[in-house]
């Protein structure tokens, strides 16, 4: 028996490339052909390979240049070895001392910088006696230039300054000053506060006077004004110590040149106690004679 073939058609299939669909990026627009670039070639270092102690002497390198750059423009650290502004600042305290502040040449507005102003706490070298030079090599440790000073601004060019007493009186008025009666022991310790009355209002900063007061003849109103009163000449200064009956300043040897002025002092950022007992121990004494209390302390 016959069979009829059966007649099997095989559908035609076209070929289908399937492709996973891509998250949107606009990296892909701006390649081009939507390609990513290829990696670029790594690229070696050229000569040998650094050692470690070059490695670490350069980094020294780069601190002693930051550090230069610190101390020569914008920051320097001073210690204090005398009682003339206690007991603002006292003897042991170590200081910061702002030298952009005052740096010389035009004022910007955008920049940290203005004019020195009258009551600032100035560091300065110390310009030498005009009118005993002599007295200059009495002591070893205050030479003119190299020395430098701590002291008040009292008088700015310009002001004409006289003194009535316990008065500073500059352009005919008196400077608003917490006036406090103390005595100096000169044993490296605060003055001892004897009388301290009610600050008065605009009083910003403390003086200290000795109880029984004796008036002085002061150089300056001799050699520079009419034996009672001085003007302060262009580009100088007029300084005093906060310790009035203890400090040697621009009434015994004159007015501090603005060339001279290092910066203006910031704060106390380790203070010593000098005056304590020593235990033998340096870093016993380290922790038992520092005064932690003055540590961040502003000077104003």
């Amino acid at each position: 028996m016959k069979s009829n073939p059966v007649n099997t058609k095989t559908p035609e299939t076209a070929a289908v490339t399937e492709t996973e669909p891509k998250p949107f990026s606009f990296a892909r627009i701006f390649n081009r052909n939507g390609h990513k670039r290829p990696p670029a070639p790594e690229t070696k270092p050229q000569g040998p390979p650094k050692s470690v102690l070059r490695e670490y002497f350069e980094s020294a390198v780069v601190t002693v240049i930051m550090a230069l750059f610190g101390m020569t423009f914008i920051v320097q650290a001073v210690k204090v070895p005398t009682g003339s502004m206690q007991n603002t600042i006292m003897i042991g305290d170590h200081l910061l001392v702002n030298k952009f502040i005052f740096a010389p040449g035009e004022t910007l507005a955008f920049l940290p910088q203005r004019e020195i102003r009258r009551g600032d706490i100035i560091v300065f070298k110390y310009p030498g006696n005009r009118y005993d030079p002599s007295s200059d090599y009495e002591r070893a440790d205050n030479k003119p230039i190299t020395t430098n000073y701590v002291k008040r601004v009292i008088g700015v060019p310009g002001d004409v300054v006289r003194l009535d007493g316990r008065k500073v009186i500059v352009n005919g008025q008196p400077l608003p000053e917490h006036q406090i009666e103390g005595v100096d022991h000169n044993r490296k310790d605060p003055l001892e506060v004897i009388k301290d009355p009610p600050r008065k209002p605009g009083e910003t900063y403390d003086v200290f006077y000795r109880p029984d007061l004796v008036e002085d003849d002061y150089p300056v109103f001799k050699h520079e004004g009419n034996g009672e009163e001085i003007v302060v000449p262009p580009e100088k200064y007029f300084v005093m110590g906060d310790n009035r009956n203890n400090s040697q300043d621009s009434r015994y040897w004159g007015y501090v040149p603005r060339d001279y002025i290092i910066g203006r002092a910031m704060f106390v950022y380790w203070s010593y106690d000098e005056s304590a007992a020593s235990s033998g121990n340096p870093l016993v004494d380290f922790f038992q004679n520092t005064r932690w209390a003055r540590t961040g302390t502003m000077v104003k």
